[in-house]
């Protein structure tokens, strides 16, 4: 099992607007092999920005590689409107492979 993960930092007063953008969003996961489940989490907060965690959940890296070029992804972050406004800098991916 591989598990993906972004973090993104969300300006405080912003945590609404964000939860919507991946609420009403077409993510296309379902069509895709080797996926297995997605969550959003929402972390703790500073007087700046909230920690908000995309968390996806692969049979595989081959197969989270596989979504990073495919076509479901183009089409799901081709219309991301997240907006430079609602995030403080660029996401932070990690990556991981079960070992237990």
């Amino acid at each position: 099992m591989y598990i993906a993960m972004n973090r993104f930092r969300v300006v405080r007063g912003q945590e609404s607007t964000f939860e919507e953008m991946w609420r009403d969003r077409q993510s296309y996961l379902d069509d895709v092999e080797g996926f297995r489940e997605f969550h959003l989490l929402r972390g703790p907060s500073d007087d700046e920005t909230t920690l908000f965690v995309s968390h996806s959940q692969w049979d595989s890296r081959e197969a989270f590689k596989g979504w990073t070029t495919s076509d479901a992804f183009q089409k799901a972050h081709g219309s991301t409107h997240s907006g430079k406004t609602t995030i403080v800098g660029h996401p932070q991916f990690e990556g991981f492979e079960a070992v237990l």
